[in-house]
């Protein structure tokens, strides 16, 4: 695991324990990287709950409630889908947060209008989700781990958005 990646997750750590709140992550393109980094705390048991690698769109749609109408609208790499699989994992798993992430990690799969590399993030509360897109073909480890480390920035940085506002 990169050192950036075990100092992100300690923050989250950190953060988690201050509140007592607790966490989910919902992962295609990541296939469980994210649960990984996040659990290679020690004492991440007390608010990781789980997560679900939902690399089927049968497994987003059934686990975790991803309409398929967004599928079809929006497509399953989208800022709509993970921000459902946000939500869903949420619900699933009865946790305060949760992190999804959807992409194309390569080296197959891309299209023009969806190239290998492109990869949505979310992470979210009851209270606000917040998103982002990479681009950029760096190889299916880089962008996997590009994906991963992203990930763990977002949810860090809405953990201390939303404690600064209480």
């Amino acid at each position: 695991m990169l050192l950036e990646t075990r100092f992100i997750s300690r923050e989250i750590s950190e953060l988690m324990w201050k509140d007592g709140i607790t966490l989910a992550t919902a992962e295609s393109c990541t296939a469980g990287n994210l649960a990984a980094a996040i659990t290679a705390i020690p004492g991440s048991s007390h608010y990781y709950k789980g997560g679900v690698v939902a690399y089927a769109n049968q497994v987003k749609e059934n686990l975790l409630n991803v309409n398929t109408a967004t599928i079809e609208t929006y497509g399953v790499v989208s800022e709509e889908t993970v921000c459902e699989m946000v939500r869903g994992a949420m619900e699933t798993l009865k946790t305060d947060y949760a992190i999804a992430t959807s992409g194309v990690a390569g080296p197959g799969g891309g299209t023009h209008e969806l190239p290998v590399g492109t990869i949505w993030i979310a992470a979210g509360s009851r209270n606000k989700i917040v998103t982002m897109k990479l681009e950029g073909d760096d190889g299916r480890d880089q962008n996997i781990a590009k994906a991963t480390n992203s990930a763990l920035h977002l949810v860090r940085d809405l953990l201390k958005e939303e404690q600064n506002q209480d």
